[in-house]
């Protein structure tokens, strides 16, 4: 077994596409009407599932309200993207949860929030001294 995907609802695919697109996923275009998307991805890597928050709660019968801790978290290649990711994320008028720091277990690590408030870790090994 393996883990295949991650699902977010979104109250707003368009603008959760948006945001998600500054972190660097890559999008085709889709009906206005649509109720799921997800990234363009690679063979073998992990999906990024997002359902319109009406058809969850029709689904579940209950209605999605994002965690209050991060659901996933995105490795960058080096901490100058976490740096400059975050700066795209503020410029666009998104939440920051938590500014770049260096963290003491070794990384630049930085939390932003989407649209609907899912919390996204952005985080880069730093040069070892």
């Amino acid at each position: 077994m393996k883990l295949d995907a991650i699902s977010i609802s979104s109250k707003d695919l368009k603008e959760t596409v948006k945001f998600y697109s500054l972190l660097g996923f890559s999008f085709a275009d889709f009906p206005s009407d649509e109720k799921h998307i997800e990234p363009i991805t690679k063979k073998d890597d992990v999906r990024l599932m997002i359902d319109d928050a009406g058809l969850i709660e029709s689904i579940t019968g209950i209605r999605p309200i994002p965690p209050t801790h991060s659901s996933f978290a995105i490795l960058c290649d080096t901490p100058q993207i976490v740096d400059e990711t975050v700066a795209k994320i503020k410029s666009g008028g998104y939440g920051i949860v938590k500014e770049p720091w260096d963290a003491f277990w070794g990384q630049r690590y930085a939390i932003v929030k989407d649209p609907d408030g899912y919390m996204v870790d952005l985080f880069a090994n730093l040069p070892v001294e």
